[in-house]
């Protein structure tokens, strides 16, 4: 599945990571350094490649990474910040 940033949202890279700032709510919520790359690699692809990139970056299981980016993805919709894009699987 593809996703993308809800329109409300804004991210700022930090030394650590970044911040992701959910203007609706006025919530912010941070990411690590790994958690960027995460978030960069399910918005340049899907989720499935994004996989794929974690696994090959951090010399980690492709089962590991994936269950590490479905995670992140999992934190991120069910607080607003990311959606999926309709019509992908």
């Amino acid at each position: 599945m593809t996703y993308q940033l809800a329109k409300t949202v804004l991210v700022t890279d930090t030394d650590y990571g970044a911040v992701l700032l959910d203007e609706r709510r006025g919530r912010y919520f941070g990411l690590n350094t790994t958690g960027l790359f995460v978030l960069r690699a399910l918005l340049d692809g899907d989720a499935d490649r994004a996989a794929e990139r974690v696994a090959e970056r951090f010399a980690v299981p492709e089962a590991t990474a994936r269950d590490d980016v479905d995670q992140l993805v999992g934190r991120l919709t069910e607080r607003g910040l990311l959606v999926p894009v309709r019509g992908t699987k």
